[in-house]
């Protein structure tokens, strides 16, 4: 499977984690920053949190790393956990924003 293949299934994989405070997904929250698949289909996702202090920092990259990890192919997962840049509502999908009536 290449690398886009594989993208596109975690994508859909990461879009069955919810933060449980808003009911969207993580992806259309704009949470995964980036998506990184080596060589050897491991991958690191660079996420970030509504807040440093949100309730669920603990078990939300759990989750995700274990969305990640259940794909098939996939060797290794690395969830990176980061602040910047600071998340906020642009970054979230218009999806997203019209299911919160945002939009």
């Amino acid at each position: 499977m290449d690398k886009t293949a594989l993208e596109n299934i975690i994508i859909e994989n990461l879009k069955t984690v919810f933060d449980p405070e808003i009911p969207v997904n993580v992806y259309d929250l704009g949470f995964i920053y980036k998506i990184d698949i080596k060589d050897d289909n491991s991958v690191t996702i660079q996420m970030t949190l509504s807040s440093p202090n949100c309730p669920v920092a603990e078990t939300l990259p759990i989750e995700v790393r274990n969305a990640v990890q259940s794909v098939e192919g996939v060797t290794g997962v690395y969830v990176d956990i980061v602040f910047e840049p600071e998340w906020n509502q642009d970054m979230m999908s218009d999806a997203a924003k019209l299911e919160l009536g945002l939009l």
